[in-house]
């Protein structure tokens, strides 16, 4: 969920930093190239004497003669990230990030007391829960746990004045079965085995009532639920918690092991939901069996997936939480996702969690939300007042100073490490927690000064570095991607050098600067400097990923890129069957070359949502009210992909030779990148990457003669 389009300005640079495309113009003629556009194969080299308009080549430069190469005006960027990680020490003079980048120690008071709190907080975990590991295991205690005589719960309620647990179990009546509340504000309740079996059966609801200063009872889903349904019959029905512990015939067992760490991402961000050709809700075991298959045959190495924390209201695209440990019951049961991920490994695929720590539902009778009772905040989990809610998202706000806050969120990404074998996370809402504003009506220039004072805050950047430190502690091999807006110099810095530990951050700036081009530009405008400067606008060892549109691109009131290229005529003009309109060849020959050079250009990894890859035409809208509660525009339409007379076959088959190029070269891993020649006259973008040379002509007419 991005914070505000219009946020997303200039990365902060620092002067000794190697910069990419300052306005180099010599245009770099080129020698035997791989026509890319001709979708050829990246085995050999063919030879071209020319290059045609709105085309992109690449070679490798092994293959240049020495002469020419030195024709080549370089302006280089030389990403290389060879800086130490070694601990932390409490010393304020010893906080590494200041040899990493000198102009960051003008704010070093800000870092030394990031440091302190950091610190402090550790000291108080190691002290009073044993140690992080230990601290982040919260659901061991809270929630439902078997014991060897019965089952025990546990819920951190200190506004509650009487509870009890409630459910099918015992009619819904909770005389016999009322809480006790230590002095931290936590209910416990042991309830005994009957006949030597659990007393709350597998799969039946639960529910936490309460009583709070008012006098008034009420009903809510416990805080720590694994499990939560809806009945699918009733419009606005609520959701009821259930008692997930199946028995072993039924519990999902791992077979395959966790796979490599690619050595760049290249990810597929996908949508369970919404992954099927018909208009309806697919389940987690079809997208297995279904989509998978496709997403490894297309050679992506990464899936991303959305919305999979339990979420009432469907259209929010999962990021509005109400149940934090619970799978979406829309798409299946635990068992089932576990069933999923385990597909993923065994195909090769990394899987990363879209996990939303940022805010949380405004739900009451669903959410977290329902424990706020008008409380102080020490005994919530969001802010209090104005402070704890999102007026852009109508959400509310953690208050991450809180101990069970910190240990609710914490405890939250281990359970989907540990229970479910997710291999990272992309944490969604970063620049939001980042500050107090949360980016509101926030245009970011650059300047250290908006990201290093009051408006930072602290508690925030506290818990994201707990919860990185926590994460990489493990699993070393995780990945884990900061959704951020505001480009916060060292948000993906090691944690051990006062960074806030990110491996990578979304480069937010690059789809909305494609988005500008296409609909408010002719191709002769655009500007070769602006493009590259754009792509390559990223700090220095702070490793990015590159995506030209997401799910954010394409949401209701937008439209894809190749929709916006081509729009009404994808509906009659696709066809092989009949030649191509100059629309159609035109849209397809940019939707190749704008994915290709963000992809090769933007990055240290790659990004690409579900169907963009084959140029899904139309855009997301979810089912509701205002459009008769339909699923057409809420699927993917497979079948333009796989009828192989239709055109769409053209850019599914490029992206796939995109992703072969980096398995071939690894060019996206590679530290080197220098940029050539940005020519706004020729309309031409030459660069290097790796042992790579690419080469962009984005002009609509000229072809250029070597």
């Amino acid at each position: 969920m991005q914070t505000s389009r219009a946020t997303a300005g200039r990365i902060p640079r620092f002067p000794h930093q190697p910069r990419a495309n300052r306005h180099g113009r010599t245009f770099m003629e080129a020698p035997g190239c791989l026509g890319v556009s001709q979708l050829s194969s990246t085995s050999s080299i063919n030879a071209f004497s020319k290059f045609p308009s709105q085309s992109c080549y690449f070679y490798h430069k092994a293959k240049i003669h020495s002469q020419k190469a030195e024709l080549c005006f370089a302006i280089s960027t030389m990403l290389n990230d060879t800086f130490s990680t070694s601990t932390v020490e409490e010393n304020d003079e010893n906080i590494k990030i200041f040899s990493v980048d000198p102009l960051l120690e003008s704010y070093k008071d800000h870092f030394i007391y990031r440091s302190k709190r950091y610190f402090e907080k550790n000291v108080l975990i190691e002290k009073y829960e044993g140690s992080l590991k230990e601290f982040a295991q919260g659901y061991l205690k809270f929630g439902f746990n078997r014991e060897e005589d019965g089952i025990a719960y546990c819920e951190w309620a200190p506004a509650a004045q009487e509870a009890q647990l409630v459910g099918d179990f015992n009619g819904w009546e909770g005389s016999k079965h009322r809480m006790e509340k230590d002095e931290f504000g936590v209910w416990m309740i042991n309830v005994p085995d009957f006949n030597g079996k659990p007393s709350i059966p597998h799969g039946s609801k639960v529910k936490f009532r309460f009583k709070y200063n008012n006098g008034k009872w009420v009903d809510r889903i416990p805080a720590w639920i694994r499990y939560a349904t809806v009945d699918p019959s009733q419009f606005g029905a609520p959701y009821d918690g259930v008692y997930w512990d199946p028995p072993s015939s039924e519990r999902y067992e791992f077979k395959y092991p966790r796979p490599p760490k690619p050595r760049a991402p290249r990810i597929y961000e996908a949508h369970v939901g919404m992954s099927c050709s018909e208009p309806c809700l697919n389940s987690y075991r079809a997208f297995a069996d279904q989509i998978l298959p496709r997403i490894r045959a297309n050679n992506y190495n990464t899936v991303q997936l959305m919305a999979i924390m339990e979420h009432s209201y469907y259209a929010s695209f999962g990021y509005h939480v109400t149940n934090f440990f619970a799978v979406s019951s829309r798409s299946g049961t635990p068992e089932d996702l576990k069933y999923l991920i385990d597909k993923a490994h065994s195909l090769g695929l990394v899987v990363l969690m879209d996990v939303v720590h940022s805010h949380a539902s405004n739900n009451v009778t669903d959410g977290l939300n329902g424990f706020d009772v008008g409380q102080t905040t020490q005994d919530s989990y969001f802010h209090t007042g104005e402070r704890g809610y999102h007026k852009l998202w109508d959400s509310r706000l953690f208050n991450y100073a809180n101990w069970e806050v910190l240990r609710f969120l914490l405890s939250n990404l281990r359970w989907w490490l540990d229970e479910f074998q997710f291999d990272g996370f992309r944490f969604d809402g970063v620049t939001s927690m980042l500050y107090h504003h949360h980016g509101i009506n926030i245009s970011f220039t650059g300047d250290y000064s908006e990201y290093f004072g009051l408006a930072t805050d602290v508690d925030a950047v506290v818990y994201l570095m707990l919860a990185n430190r926590l994460v990489h502690d493990l699993l070393p091999d995780a990945i884990v991607i900061a959704e951020d807006v505001s480009g916060m110099p060292a948000l993906c810095r090691p944690v051990s050098e006062c960074g806030v530990g990110f491996d990578y951050r979304l480069t937010m700036a690059i789809p909305d600067k494609w988005i500008d081009y296409l609909k408010n530009k002719a191709d002769l405008q655009w500007s070769m400097k602006e493009i590259s400067c754009t792509l390559t606008n990223r700090r220095y060892t702070e490793k990015c990923i590159a995506y030209a549109e997401s799910h954010d691109q394409s949401i209701v009131g937008d439209k894809t890129i190749a929709f916006t290229l081509m729009d009404k005529e994808m509906y009659t003009g696709m066809s092989d069957l009949q030649p191509a309109s100059p629309v159609i060849g035109r849209g397809i020959a940019l939707h190749k070359m704008i994915h290709f050079v963000t992809m090769a250009l933007g990055g240290e990894g790659y990004l690409n949502f579900m169907g963009n890859e084959f140029g899904h035409p139309e855009w997301i809208d979810f089912p509701r009210e205002g459009n008769g509660w339909s699923y057409d525009k809420c699927r993917r339409q497979w079948n333009l992909v796989d009828t192989d007379h239709l055109r769409y076959k053209y850019m599914s088959a490029f992206d796939r030779a995109m992703n072969s190029l980096d398995d071939e070269y690894s060019f996206l891993s590679s530290a080197k990148l220098i940029v050539s020649s940005a020519s706004d006259e020729d309309k031409m973008i030459v660069f290097e990457r790796g042992d790579l040379v690419f080469v962009f002509n984005f002009h609509p007419e000229n072809t250029y003669h070597w």
